[in-house]
């Protein structure tokens, strides 16, 4: 063999060698894109703990911020036994097509070096699914029983939000296939679902005790407003996790794509996602100048143009961020004189908004092309899915909240309402220096004096 054949022979393989290590450092780029994508979420469920422990009386706060932690802990494993499983099995319909490689025993849903995709796609997954129930969280407060609530968590964080997300976000998902379905940003199979399933769970709770005096609303006061805020700022911060987790980061020569393998990048979901930030603020404390809601209009202009964060021109997401803040607004009231106690606007801020956000994609980026051989988008298309997800979200959180009234197992009693679930449930007090004895207290000023 000639010195030059050898040389060239020594040149290809160097070449293949460069051309793997490249490769392996993609793929491992992808991992690490995802693992800080998973990370900055779970800020939003501090961010939601704070926000409900805030939203409660005093009496309730460690209730309301227990569900939070207990929550993600039910979901997550939940999410792991038969979360992954029915996103990859019922894209057709509600006949499943089973993918083995999903269910907890097979040997991909472990670690395993050759492959680094599936650890944290589903991690990704699994807290989309318990954002939606911090979603229901917020709303129930003060008078569900936590173990009703774990229930009702599990069921809408592992089962029913993937399902829709199966239908309208697979890449076989019937949604997607036949109706030309676009939502990016998860506004519908996370926000719409859990909205709608919150309403159908509200319905069944009813309201807090005080909340409606003859028919008439009154004011539950937050037992700490500041808390509320700074919880809701943390939700917008784990937010850029959750919309960078929506994007697909690609190995190849590709690039960015939406979940629907069409063209996009990061600077699209940044100038939408702080415009309808921006928006949203203002659509509501214009709306109501009050401060809680201001903070709320946050989210509702991420949410309201969410699903159209790869489409939308800056300036058209800021006006439809404005202008769905202005309407959550009116939604979260009309809930109100229809006797619906949302404690902190859930139903509105998340079901409502993401509603919108669909059928603004169909009116406003109508006729633009989906992935090749997929419908175009289109109005028809948004609305039925856009009603579809509603009723997906819906009615399970109905029928089971009801059948769980029936078991009188839903609501905590009139007297733990009264004394406050903290003592009951948890045994425990929030500020328990607040009720030191008087004569205690009056012993404290003469301590010091011998300092």
């Amino acid at each position: 063999m000639s010195t030059e054949t050898l040389s060239l022979e020594s040149l290809d393989a160097a070449l293949k060698a460069q051309q793997a290590l490249v490769e392996m450092h993609q793929t491992m780029n992808m991992e690490v894109y995802y693992w800080w994508c998973t990370a900055l979420m779970l800020m939003i469920h501090a961010g939601f703990l704070a926000y409900e422990m805030g939203a409660s009386r005093s009496k309730n706060a460690l209730a309301a911020g227990i569900k939070n932690i207990l929550a993600l802990a039910m979901i997550i494993p939940a999410f792991y036994l038969v979360g992954w499983w029915i996103y990859l099995s019922f894209p057709a319909g509600i006949i499943p097509s089973s993918v083995a490689d999903a269910l907890p025993w097979s040997q991909s849903m472990g670690p395993k070096l050759d492959e680094m995709g599936t650890g944290v796609f589903w991690a990704a997954f699994a807290l989309f699914g318990a954002t939606t129930g911090s979603i229901l969280s917020g709303a129930v407060i003060e008078r569900i029983r936590v173990s009703a609530f774990l229930i009702l968590t599990v069921l809408v964080g592992s089962v029913i939000w993937i399902l829709a997300a199966s239908w309208g976000w697979h890449p076989e998902g019937w949604l997607l296939t036949k109706l030309g379905y676009h939502d990016v940003g998860a506004a519908g199979v996370v926000h719409a679902v859990a909205g709608f399933f919150t309403l159908g769970v509200l319905i069944n709770l009813g309201a807090r005790k005080g909340k409606f005096i003859q028919g008439i609303a009154q004011t539950i006061a937050p037992h700490s407003l500041p808390m509320t805020l700074i919880g809701l700022m943390m939700i917008i911060f784990g937010f850029f996790g959750f919309l960078g987790g929506c994007i697909i980061f690609n190995t190849g020569d590709t690039g960015w794509t939406t979940i629907y393998g069409t063209p996009t990048n990061l600077s699209a979901f940044a100038f939408n996602t702080l415009m309808g930030f921006a928006g949203g603020i203002l659509g509501c404390y214009f709306a109501t100048r009050d401060p809680f809601w201001a903070m709320s209009g946050g989210l509702v202009g991420i949410i309201s143009v969410a699903a159209g964060l790869d489409l939308y021109d800056p300036a058209l997401a800021f006006v439809l961020a404005v202008g769905s803040g202005i309407a959550t607004v009116k939604c979260a009231q009309f809930l109100e004189r229809r006797g619906i106690d949302d404690a902190v606007g859930a139903v509105s801020v998340h079901g409502f908004a993401g509603f919108l956000s669909l059928l603004f994609v169909g009116v406003f980026a109508a006729g633009t092309p989906n992935a090749e051989g997929l419908p175009s988008i289109s109005f028809t298309g948004q609305a039925l899915s856009a009603v579809l997800i509603a009723i997906v979200g819906f009615v399970p959180g109905y029928l089971v909240s009801y059948a769980l009234k029936k078991l009188n197992v839903l609501r905590v009693p009139d007297a733990v309402e009264d004394l406050g679930i903290d003592e009951v449930e948890l045994l425990s007090k929030p500020y328990p220096e607040a009720n030191v004895p008087a004569t205690v207290q009056s012993e404290v000023p003469n301590k010091l004096a011998n300092v």
